[in-house]
């Protein structure tokens, strides 16, 4: 009873904006204000969200090229088991993201293009 009352309290402490995808405007407003902060961006809790979002990110795409083979579909990408990815090569293509865009597309799907881009099944 103890541990379902803790799963529960835990639940309701989660913060509503850790349940929503965060779109790429929002992570590129934290990666610039990191990157203003210099080495004093190592003491700050937004690289794990960043990190975070970024690992998320990448396990929904893996699941989704799964998921198509699984069902006999061509997957949107062809990406090597380990993929190699920097963050400035990452952020210059969220970057060059028109701004308008950028508002309403979440992390997820601005890697999936880019993978895509990067990618291409042939």
């Amino acid at each position: 009873m103890n541990r379902k009352f803790l799963l529960a309290a835990l639940a309701v402490m989660v913060p509503v904006g850790a349940l929503q995808a965060m779109t790429v405007a929002v992570f590129l407003e934290k990666a610039d204000a990191l990157q203003a902060r210099g080495m004093m961006a190592m003491f700050s809790s937004d690289i794990g969200l960043l990190k975070g979002e970024i690992t998320s990110a990448g396990a929904a795409l893996r699941a989704e090229v799964a998921a198509a083979r699984r069902a006999g579909r061509p997957p949107a990408f062809c990406a090597p088991e380990r993929v190699r990815m920097g963050s400035n090569e990452l952020l210059a293509f969220f970057r060059a993201i028109p701004p308008a865009q950028r508002q309403r597309l979440e992390v997820r799907d601005a890697m999936r293009f880019y993978m895509v881009r990067r990618f291409p099944c042939r």
